[in-house]
């Protein structure tokens, strides 16, 4: 058997993404409270709705029925229209602590979400792309919801 252990670089994650949004922020807000909860879905589009309490301390999850399913995080802070923050495992079973961010700002056409994702802990390998590309489906989702909203039209 052979140990190694792990550095600061091997315990780490941040992944930061922006995503410009043709849509007011608070149109933007409730897009993304509501791609969060009833209209998650998977990076490939299949759904996996979960539940937000959008308040300080409320839980985000996804249940299964019959008091199962899995514990993801926190709300660690919540400012209508311009913050959504979070803090707890995810859906990762190892030891970790994530930290997400999404701050919305408004620009002159819309709004800017700048979402951040910090882990420290042993994040498997494997979770590292996957997690990128799944945040990036779901900030596409928020902007397709909210351009939708915005217009009554169907977003492209």
């Amino acid at each position: 058997m052979t140990l190694t252990a792990p550095t600061i670089e091997n315990l780490t994650l941040n992944l930061n993404q922006e995503i410009h949004v043709r849509a007011p922020l608070e149109v933007t807000f409730a897009a993304l409270l509501e791609q969060m909860g009833p209209h998650n879905e998977t990076h490939d589009g299949k759904p996996m709705p979960m539940k937000i309490e959008p308040w300080p301390g409320g839980r985000w999850y996804r249940d299964l029925g019959d008091s199962n399913g899995h514990f993801w995080a926190l709300v660690q802070a919540i400012k209508r229209p311009t913050l959504l923050e979070l803090s707890g495992p995810l859906f990762m079973s190892s030891p970790v602590l994530n930290n997400m961010q999404y701050r919305l700002s408004a620009e002159n056409d819309g709004t800017l979400i700048t979402f951040r994702h910090t882990a420290l802990g042993f994040v498997p390998e494997d979770y590292k792309g996957g997690m990128a590309q799944g945040w990036t489906h779901m900030l596409e989702q928020v902007r397709k919801q909210s351009e939708t909203l915005r217009t009554g039209r169907v977003a492209g």
